[in-house]
């Protein structure tokens, strides 16, 4: 994910379990995914948060830091909820799959970070690009006891079944036209041709 403008936050109130901040995120998830970072409003925040703009800005210093902070634990939540398997790339793409079509809205609240933060500098510690790296380092590591194909750079295999696995959840106009002339129209066919894909590029282990 790209580094947000401006991610600090202030030295206010953080704890966990503090109700009035995950109301905040929560509220700042629907809004930004709705309308991006550039349309997203404060005001409507707060409003939806059942707070205020100023206590707003005393969790998070801009819109933009705010994005970040919900862009960030949506990464760790997406992770969490799909784990990768290294030895088994094409059931690690038919769980990412199903997280995005099952929440369309938090593909396209990632969505919006990749087209208006696109070219900003990521930090050290931005955790989107510690999964990546970890990722990366579990497929060399299966490359390495012989139960992936050595050939493929493992930043490529992530990116391919990443990219094969959001195929329709990144083209929703090609999931309305399959809707209606796919030989199979169903959801579990879509499922099945991306599990299918990886599985022909990266078998499982045996």
């Amino acid at each position: 994910m790209p580094q947000s403008r401006d991610s600090g936050q202030t030295a206010g109130p953080t704890a966990g379990g503090d109700t009035t901040r995950e109301r905040i995120l929560a509220a700042a998830m629907e809004e930004f995914a709705g309308h991006g970072i550039a349309g997203a409003r404060v005001d409507r925040i707060a409003k939806l948060a059942k707070t205020s703009k100023e206590r707003v800005y005393a969790y998070f210093r801009s819109k933009d830091a705010l994005y970040a902070a919900v862009a960030a634990r949506e990464y760790v939540v997406i992770a969490e909820a799909t784990q990768m398997d290294p030895s088994d790339l094409p059931g690690y793409a038919g769980r990412l799959f199903d997280y995005f079509v099952a929440r369309p809205d938090h593909h396209r609240l990632i969505t919006w970070g990749r087209l208006e933060l696109q070219g900003t500098t990521a930090g050290a510690d931005d955790p989107d690009q510690a999964v990546i790296a970890r990722k990366i380092d579990q497929l060399r590591q299966v490359q390495q006891a012989g139960q992936l194909d050595p050939a493929w750079d493992p930043a490529d295999v992530l990116a391919l079944v990443n990219q094969i696995a959001t195929t329709w959840a990144s083209q929703p106009e090609l999931s309305k036209a399959a809707a209606a002339h796919a030989v199979d129209p169903t959801t579990a066919a879509r499922r099945a041709a991306v599990v299918t894909a990886v599985e022909q590029l990266f078998p499982r282990a045996v």
